[in-house]
């Protein structure tokens, strides 16, 4: 086997059949499926079974793609490495939670594009869930997540720490009278929460779990406004960082219900492929967003 036979195998298995992987890899369909024959041939086993439509993987080829793959990435990640000379420059791509884009990251993007404006930085919202399966998959260097993660693939380190709070609407005094609510559908029968995924919401439901509260019917949003217009509209409680609404709970649109430590402390690491070349744009990154103090956030939890 070489590498070039096995980048083909994994093109026809990804796209389906020999026409569109010839076409992704800009060569033509003969020559696709003669590296295909000769693979199996070397191999003494078929790996694709062919039909109208395309090909399908035979079992001995389902065991031969996470092999594929994996030589495909770690050739990739080799010549990453190579070209990675100690100065921060080139393609970063990271993911986070949407809550920490909004509340940590966002003001540090325009001081590190500033700080190595060789960087072409994308950041990738997503929930707990969505960002970890991207991370594994190799579509992003690392992301900021929900901890601890504890996957034996991935690495992490702490990053920040944030108190969580319950938001409901202005008129609820305190969070028993919140979360009694949402239990006995006395005014609020719902929670207002990121699509599935989303870590708060997990912790949101283990809340009322351990008040005896059955979970109730949810409201999902793709965007914190939305959530916090709900919430503001009396629709449900939500589950968010305290500093992150500040603004909205000073203005007056909601209400906001402290928690017990052990229930409001929650930590945000970043995590890595543990075998994945780390580039000097993510450690710079990571090294910005360590330096940068964080009195802004703070001023704002306890304002």
């Amino acid at each position: 086997m070489d590498t070039a036979g096995l980048k083909v195998f994994e093109a026809v298995a990804r796209t389906g059949g020999m026409n569109r992987a010839a076409a992704e890899l800009h060569t033509v369909q003969s020559n696709v499926t003669a590296r295909i024959r000769a693979l199996e041939t070397e191999l003494g086993c078929p790996l694709f079974e062919r039909h109208r439509r395309g090909v399908a993987l035979t079992a001995a080829g389902q065991r031969l793609l996470p092999y594929a793959r994996r030589l495909a990435w770690l050739l990739t990640d080799a010549a990453r490495a190579a070209r990675d000379d100690g100065l921060p420059r080139g393609p970063l791509t990271i993911g986070s939670l949407e809550t920490t884009a909004a509340l940590r990251l966002s003001p540090l993007i325009a001081s590190y594009a500033a700080a190595c404006p060789e960087v072409d930085l994308a950041l990738r919202p997503g929930t707990t869930a969505e960002l970890i399966d991207a991370v594994l998959d190799r579509r992003l260097e690392g992301a900021f997540v929900c901890g601890p993660v504890a996957h034996p693939s991935l690495v992490e380190q702490v990053m920040f720490e944030e108190e969580l709070a319950i938001l409901a609407a202005p008129g609820l005094a305190s969070i028993e009278a919140a979360t009694r609510d949402v239990g006995t559908g006395g005014g609020i029968a719902r929670i207002v929460v990121l699509r599935a995924g989303c870590s708060y919401r997990q912790r949101l439901e283990a809340l009322l779990a351990r008040r005896g509260i059955a979970v109730p019917r949810l409201l999902e949003f793709g965007t914190l406004e939305a959530i916090f217009g709900c919430v503001a509209a009396g629709l449900g409680i939500t589950l968010l960082p305290r500093a992150l609404v500040g603004p909205v709970w000073q203005s007056g649109r909601v209400s906001l219900h402290r928690l017990p430590p052990d229930e409001a402390l929650v930590t945000t690491v970043f995590i890595q492929r543990r075998e994945a070349h780390v580039s000097t744009a993510l450690r710079a990154f990571l090294d910005h967003v360590r330096a940068v103090p964080a009195q802004a956030e703070l001023a704002r939890a306890t304002a």
